[in-house]
């Protein structure tokens, strides 16, 4: 493979600029190939990065030799069939996410790089943030106790897709730092959900998920709000977190807050019981503050020259996508429970 790593980047539309941009900039790594349909596109690419390579013809990357890996940023009903012609061509592939249209896709190029030995990686940047990291060894040392509900807003007045509902669009952010941060996977989900413009998907949604422990989780999205908002509730029984994307500096805060239980547990007695309310210190803790996308695409290059394992791996893809035809699914049926498969989605 030699000293130096290349990297191919199919689509250099909303994200694709982002991706080049990282991995010019990571040492040991040339981004040698840029593909695209669109020309105006490629001339971007070529003032920007006069060395590197562009075409129309995305097939152009696969059967370069000399690219070693490739990033696939291009509308998702196209990420299975250019993940396994990259796969097949014995590339490791770093995928956009959501993953595929279909758990089966999803399966079908989990199957293919094992069997190849190449990394598959999905490209779900938020856990790759300082906030979410930190989030995820909050909960993972015990310092929230038991969780009790995870609670997010992402809202705005967006980006219509024409493919997608805005489940598959902005609630993905959300499950994948769900599959990241909480201890276990969810059993059943219910989702309802609307839309407002005729013959398009829908653009505003309520997710719920169903843990075991009595952990819920709630996801509210929606492309036709007045404002951004992106704030996550994590509840535990010693401390809660408040995440709010949108804060320039403190985007986590921890709460010494919650709920004392005394008195007697018995039936009979049950009005006794009294709640006692504990309110103590907010601290926000220093978070790493380095782009998600440059650790992110560090960790590509470190698990393909090492052989490890991706955080986004190609099973959370699965579980993320698994879990988005859930909701789709029950949205459909105006919220009726769909059951998700534990032993399938554990993995």
């Amino acid at each position: 493979m030699g000293n130096i790593m290349n990297i191919g980047v199919i689509g250099y539309g909303y994200w694709g600029p982002n991706l080049v941009r990282n991995f010019a900039e990571i040492p040991g790594v040339e981004v040698r190939t840029v593909s695209d349909f669109k020309l105006e596109l490629l001339a971007k690419v070529q003032a920007r990065y006069p060395k590197v390579n562009v075409t129309t013809d995305c097939r152009d990357i696969f059967t370069d030799p000399k690219i070693d890996a490739v990033a696939i940023a291009t509308p998702v009903s196209t990420h299975f069939d250019l993940a396994l012609a990259a796969l097949q061509a014995g590339k490791h592939v770093m995928v956009e996410k959501p993953m595929t249209v279909s758990s089966e896709q999803a399966m079908r190029l989990i199957d293919e790089a094992e069997r190849r030995n190449l990394v598959l990686m999905v490209d779900h940047t938020f856990v790759y943030t300082g906030a979410v990291r930190k989030m995820h060894d909050l909960v993972e040392n015990g310092v929230l106790g038991d969780i009790y509900y995870y609670d997010s807003v992402r809202v705005n007045l967006g980006l219509f897709q024409h493919d997608v509902n805005v489940i598959w669009d902005l609630a993905v952010h959300d499950l994948s730092i769900l599959n990241y941060v909480l201890p276990c996977q969810p059993y059943a989900v219910s989702a309802t959900g609307m839309s407002h413009v005729p013959g398009e998907p829908e653009n505003i949604a309520y997710l719920t998920l169903f843990f075991e422990n009595n952990l819920i989780a709630h996801i509210h999205v929606n492309w036709l709000a007045p404002v951004k908002v992106r704030r996550t509730l994590i509840g535990g029984s010693q401390k809660m977190i408040v995440y709010d994307d949108l804060e320039p500096s403190e985007k986590v805060k921890i709460y010494d807050k919650g709920i004392t239980l005394n008195g007697n547990n018995s039936a009979e007695k049950v009005y006794q019981m009294l709640i006692g309310y504990r309110t103590g210190d907010m601290w926000s803790p220093n978070l790493d503050m380095t782009e998600a996308l440059r650790t992110e695409g560090l960790h590509f290059i470190n698990c393909i020259e090492k052989g490890d394992r991706p955080i986004t791996d190609a099973t959370a893809g699965l579980r993320v996508v698994r879990i988005l035809e859930a909701a789709t699914e029950s949205m459909k049926k105006q919220g009726r429970l769909v059951e998700l498969n534990l032993a399938e989605v554990a993995a």
